[in-house]
C-alpha cells in the first residue's frame, strides 16, 4: 500500500496521519498538523527521506524508542521529555554531533554552556550510550562552568546550624548532616530511616550520583543531632527527613542564613555544606586528594582536585625562612634591686 493521509477522527486524534509502504520501508507517523496542504508536504518529504535512505528503516531503533528503554532500565528521567519532543521518531543512526548542537540551541536559545551540557548533552549520551552506540561528543565550550567552592568557617557553621535549629529542628539536623558527611541534598532527602544505624555510627545510600552505593561515617554531632530528631528514628520504611526539594526547602535555607547573619555568594545554598565537608576534611582532617577520592564521594581525582587551594602547600610554608620574616624580639633587661 503507497503512502497516504489518514484524516484525523475525533474520537483518536485532531492530526493527518501519513500510513503505507513505499519502496520496502512501512510508516505509520502523525503529521502533528490538522491543515491538508501541509500533511501533504510532510508526506512528500518523508518519502524523499525513504527514497534517499534517510528515514529509519523498520525496527531500527529511533530516539524516543532508545529513551523509552533506557528510561524502563532506571535511567535518568529527568531532562529527556524536551529531548523526545525534538528528536521524536529520528533514527539513532542520524544523531550526531551535528544533530546534538542543533537540539542544544533550539532547545535552549538562550542557555548557557553547563546548562545546554547537563540537559541535552550528557542526557542525550546516556541514552545513546545504553542503545550500544559509543560516540565522543564535542562539549560546548565553557560546559563545566566556574568552579566554586566557597565554604564556611567552622563559627559560620556553628551560627547556622543554631540559626535552623530555631527555624525548624529538623531542618538544622538536615544541615548538620549534609556539612558532616558530605553527601547532597539529594541523597540526604532520600535516606530511609532503616539504612541508619546510630549505635553503629553508620548509614547506607544505596544509589549515589556516581551509580554507585556508599557506606556514610556519622560523627558524634550528627548522631546527637539525629537522636534528638523531633519525630524519632523508630520509624519505618519512611525517609529520615519530611523535606522535598522545593522552594520551602530553599525559603528555610534562606531564612536560616539570614538569621544567622551569613554573607553568602548569589546562588549558593546547599551545595556549600558539601565543599565545607571536603574542605575541612583536607584543612582539618588532613585528607589529601586521592583521600578526598577515597571516600567514595568522588569518582576522580579531577574532582576532587578543587580542594587543593585550601591547604598551604608545605613549600609555601618555607617562607618563614626569607629575611626578616621572623619579628626579631628585643631584649629586655631585668632591672637591678636597690
Amino acid at each position: 500500500m503507497p503512502l497516504k493521509l489518514v484524516p484525523p477522527r475525533k474520537d483518536w486524534s485532531p492530526y493527518f496521519r501519513v500510513r503505507g509502504t513505499y519502496l520496502g520501508i512501512y510508516v505509520d507517523r502523525s503529521t502533528k498538523t490538522s491543515k491538508r496542504a501541509v500533511a501533504s508536504k510532510l508526506l512528500a518529504k518523508w518519502q524523499g527521506e525513504i527514497e534517499r535512505g534517510e528515514l529509519a528503516v523498520k525496527g531500527e531503533p529511533t530516539f524516543a524508542s532508545a529513551a523509552a528503554a533506557y528510561m524502563k532500565a532506571g535511567g535518568e528521567r529527568r531532562f529527556l521529555t524536551p529531548l523526545i519532543r525534538h528528536f521524536q521518531t529520528e533514527p539513532l543512526s542520524r544523531i550526531d554531533q551535528a544533530a546534538i548542537d542543533a537540539a542544544a540551541t533550539k532547545i535552549f536559545p538562550d542557555g548557557t554552556a553547563p546548562t545546554r551540557n547537563r540537559q541535552v548533552y550528557t542526557p542525550v549520551s546516556a541514552v545513546l550510550r545504553y542503545a550500544g552506540l559509543e560516540q565522543t561528543l564535542r562539549r560546548p565550550k565553557g560546559a563545566s562552568g566556574s568552579t566554586r567552592t566557597t565554604w564556611l568557617w567552622p563559627e559560620e557553621a556553628t551560627r547556622l546550624f543554631e540559626a535552623a535549629g530555631q527555624v525548624d529542628v529538623e531542618f538544622g539536623a538536615l544541615l548538620i548532616l549534609l556539612c558532616y558527611t558530605g553527601i547532597r541534598l539529594g541523597e540526604a532527602l532520600a535516606l530511609q530511616v532503616r539504612d541508619v544505624r546510630l549505635s553503629e555510627a553508620f548509614a547506607y545510600i544505596p544509589t549515589s550520583k556516581n551509580d554507585e552505593p556508599r557506606a556514610i561515617f556519622l560523627p558524634p554531632i550528627v548522631i546527637a543531632a539525629l537522636a534528638s530528631h523531633p519525630r524519632s528514628m523508630d520509624r519505618i520504611k519512611e525517609p529520615v527527613f519530611r523535606f522535598a526539594k522545593s522552594g520551602h526547602l530553599y525559603k528555610l535555607w534562606r531564612a536560616s542564613a539570614k538569621k544567622a547573619e551569613l554573607a553568602l555568594p548569589p546562588r549558593s545554598a546547599f551545595h556549600i555544606l558539601s565543599h565545607t565537608w571536603a574542605t575541612w576534611m583536607r584543612r582539618y582532617g588532613g585528607l589529601d586528594t586521592k583521600g578526598l577520592v577515597g571516600t567514595g564521594r568522588w569518582k576522580d581525582e579531577k574532582s576532587a582536585a578543587r580542594y587543593q587551594h585550601v591547604v598551604v602547600a608545605e613549600e609555601s610554608q618555607r617562607a618563614v625562612m626569607l629575611p626578616g620574616a621572623k619579628p626579631v624580639q628585643k631584649r629586655v633587661r631585668a632591672k637591678k634591686c636597690q
